[in-house]
């Protein structure tokens, strides 16, 4: 059993209609037709939505995203059309929301790995592949792949795992054109961000990208290459062979497992709240990846 500890009550806003609540994001329409995506401050954790929120986390996903967006134009275009309030639309969503285009979206989520770990590491060290690719031996969690290696998998719903899946698979799904279109994009757009956030003294490990075509056009949409969707690792502190320290929710995931917290993630309790320093060293981890990416003060 996982999900949200408290599912929150989606907002009523006049002109809008609500779609969908995600772990991190709410989903409206306009009366465009056009997507209200809307960043909040819930975090998640081994597959739970946490009671406690992270001050300031869903403008700073939002504002890194837009300005990764840019940087990654000439790659790929994105979904974004606006990132102004819409009409009617509370202060409080002021910085977190972004208007979209309506994609028909592929079911597929796109990862490309510079760095082994996570669920990558388990299964390399289990059958020396990640989603089916052979690596060399020799590898220990935290090591540089001899390339970039596309490791897709099947999104899944809210309190659900996300399924490592073989590249094989994504062309049966989607098919091999499109598969390929995938591939080829994932790695290019992971290529360029890697470079970028080495040159700010970040490690880019690896992060997951989402498609939709619009038309006959790939569009690259949702969140792209936030501390949620990415791991970013401190380059003057990397060093292989155990768990890298990252700007991320790590702080979270530590405290839920100690005997601190009193939870038990094996059970089918739902995880505590979080005390305050828990919160606000997790609320500096996402504002210094911000920062240190686009070389900006955070207000």
């Amino acid at each position: 059993m996982s999900g949200f500890v408290e599912k929150p009550e989606p907002l009523q806003v006049p002109g809008l209609v609500h779609l969908h609540t995600g772990k991190v994001r709410d989903l409206y329409q306009n009366e465009a037709g056009d997507l209200v995506m809307v960043a909040s401050d819930r975090i998640s954790a081994y597959d739970w939505v946490l009671p406690t929120e992270i001050p300031d986390k869903g403008r700073t996903l939002t504002q890194l995203s837009l300005w990764w967006f840019d940087q990654l134009a000439e790659l790929a275009p994105n979904h974004v059309l606006s990132a102004e309030l819409p009409p009617g639309a509370p202060a409080d969503w002021e910085g977190r929301t972004l208007i979209c285009k309506s994609l028909r979206m592929v079911p597929v989520e796109c990862v490309a790995r510079g760095y082994l770990t996570g669920s990558g590491l388990a299964e390399y060290q289990e059958s020396r592949t990640v989603c089916g690719l052979a690596l060399p031996e020799g590898l220990v969690d935290g090591s540089e792949l001899p390339s970039p290696i596309f490791t897709p998998a099947t999104k899944a719903e809210v309190g659900e795992h996300d399924e490592n899946v073989s590249y094989e698979e994504v062309a049966r799904q989607v098919g091999a054109d499109t598969a390929a279109q995938l591939r080829q994009t994932t790695l290019a757009v992971y290529g360029r961000a890697r470079d970028i956030a080495r040159e700010r003294g970040i490690v880019l490990a690896d992060t997951k990208f989402e498609f939709g075509f619009d038309g006959e056009t790939l569009v690259l949409a949702d969140e792209v290459l936030t501390p949620d969707s990415s791991r970013f690792w401190p380059a003057d502190e990397w060093e292989p062979g155990h768990a890298q320290p990252s700007f991320d929710k790590q702080f979270v995931r530590d405290w839920l497992t100690s005997a601190e917290s009193g939870w038990d993630r094996r059970s089918e309790q739902p995880p505590p709240a979080l005390p305050p320093q828990v919160v606000e060293a997790t609320r500096a981890k996402y504002i210094e990846a911000y920062e240190r990416l686009t070389g900006t003060s955070w207000s």
